[in-house]
């Protein structure tokens, strides 16, 4: 079992169509079809979609105006093997209600800055991680930087008002393994990149299992010129890795690092922990447990899932961009779960269960946690996956978001209804964030079966 981290396999599920804490529906992934069928075929398939549905938009604690929106959303995914393909379209919304006067008929938010066009390309994909070299650009939901003591859980989407096209880049030349990442191609905003040695090539030659002892370099800049203004800053951060027990269905690993703001004396921090990576046909589990020490503002996973909101308010009563805010220095630990199971191990995308859970505890009274799960019942005919992201709990002002989303296929499975609903946090001109909420119904088709 290879240890890299399949970037460009695992962001497969992208194809389908994402979801941000606003504008639609948590990934269901029983809808790969064609592609999730045939994941190694060499012809080309297709999958054509238009969902409508009637979105509401309402403001909590009396702030502001409902409005609500007839969205249309029309999506076409190519797929055209294993090292291509590409999924556009993206949700339209017609206003039918609120706004105030003069408000335009399509929502001005979703549309209004160079960024926002970037959500026409929900994924291209070129190459793949058994190629030299591979790319992606589109959303980035759940993504992680290589060792992850950066970036770790990203989502470009979180800003209800902000659509952003990513992309990351992976290259293989001979010891050295590079991933690279834009959080927005079309703005100046969060960029980074993490160089991983493999030490026993270096050493003594090429392997017969690639990337066992690795030594990585990694380094994250936010420029903060676009989704929001906000202040600029730069992260870096060193690992070590040693896999320590390799079995035909799991390995387990060692991990060691530190970390700092470079410019910004006494801000360090130093990660231990170990992992798990295991996979049977019908079950893939991937475990991660770490001992962290943060000082002087530094932490691991800086740029994480609330990162979008919180680099222009960070969570807390400071009421100040998380670039600004206090951080108090002690010891945390956190741990990741991310478990897929299938009843039919056929290799493809349709999954009975999809977890993904992330928790960190500081040991001065703070607990975030964010996490998603989908399941599927009735074969495959009803999906019901959930959402919750809790930032700074324990402490005042601490942030939740949430979404539910339900879709049920009938009439053979071409045609599904969906509800889904949520809360959501609305930047503001005054630099706060406007607490609202979310719900829809409606109407979907495609060629999925």
């Amino acid at each position: 079992m290879n240890r890299k981290r399949s970037s460009l396999a695992a962001l497969l599920l992208l194809l389908l169509p994402m979801t941000g804490w606003a504008s639609e529906p948590p990934v269901p992934e029983e809808e790969a079809s064609p592609i999730a069928q045939a994941p190694s075929a060499r012809r080309w398939n297709y999958l054509t979609r238009v969902e409508a549905t009637t979105l509401s938009l309402l403001p909590r604690a009396g702030v502001g105006e409902d409005e609500g929106f007839i969205q249309v959303e029309p999506t076409l995914i190519i797929d055209g093997g294993p090292e291509f393909g590409f999924n556009v379209g993206a949700p339209v919304r017609f206003r039918i209600w609120g706004g105030g006067d003069g408000a335009a008929l399509v929502r001005r938010e979703d549309w209004d800055t160079l960024s926002d066009w970037g959500q026409l390309v929900r994924a291209l994909m070129l190459g793949s991680d058994n190629a030299p070299m591979g790319i992606w650009f589109g959303a980035l939901e759940e993504y992680r930087l290589l060792s992850g003591h950066l970036v770790r859980r990203y989502s470009n989407r979180t800003n209800p008002d902000y659509h952003p096209a990513g992309s990351f880049f992976t290259g293989t030349l001979g010891p050295l393994y590079t991933e690279a990442f834009a959080s927005d191609v079309l703005g100046a905003r969060l960029m980074g990149a993490e160089l991983s040695l493999d030490m026993e090539h270096i050493l003594f030659g090429k392997p017969k299992e690639s990337g066992r002892y690795t030594l990585a370099l990694s380094a994250v800049h936010d420029w903060g010129r676009a989704g929001g203004r906000a202040p600029s800053l730069t992260l870096a951060h060193l690992d070590a890795t040693a896999v320590v027990r390799v079995r035909p269905d799991y390995e387990v690993h060692l991990i060691a690092g530190w970390g700092g703001r470079p410019g910004e004396g006494g801000a360090w921090g130093a990660v231990v922990g170990a992992g798990v990576d295991g996979g049977t046909e019908k079950l893939d589990l991937r475990l991660r447990l770490e001992a962290r020490r943060q000082h002087g503002g530094f932490r691991q996973g800086f740029f994480g899932a609330d990162y979008e909101l919180a680099r222009l308010k960070a969570p807390g009563p400071d009421g100040v961009p998380l670039a600004d805010a206090t951080f108090p220095a002690g010891y945390s630990a956190f741990g990741e779960a991310e478990v897929t199971w299938d009843a039919v191990s056929y290799g493809g995308l349709y999954k009975h269960l999809k977890l993904s859970l992330g928790a960190e505890a500081f040991f001065w009274g703070r607990f975030d946690v964010d996490g998603r799960v989908a399941v599927q019942l009735f074969e495959r005919g009803l999906e019901v996956a959930l959402k919750g992201l809790a930032v700074g709990a324990g402490k005042p002002a601490a942030r939740y978001l949430g979404a539910a989303d339900v879709r049920w296929r009938f009439l053979g499975g071409k045609l599904y209804a969906m509800g889904t609903g949520g809360t959501l946090l609305f930047p503001t001109a005054e630099g706060t964030l406007r607490p609202g909420a979310f719900a829809s119904v409606g109407l979907g088709v495609d060629n999925a079966r």
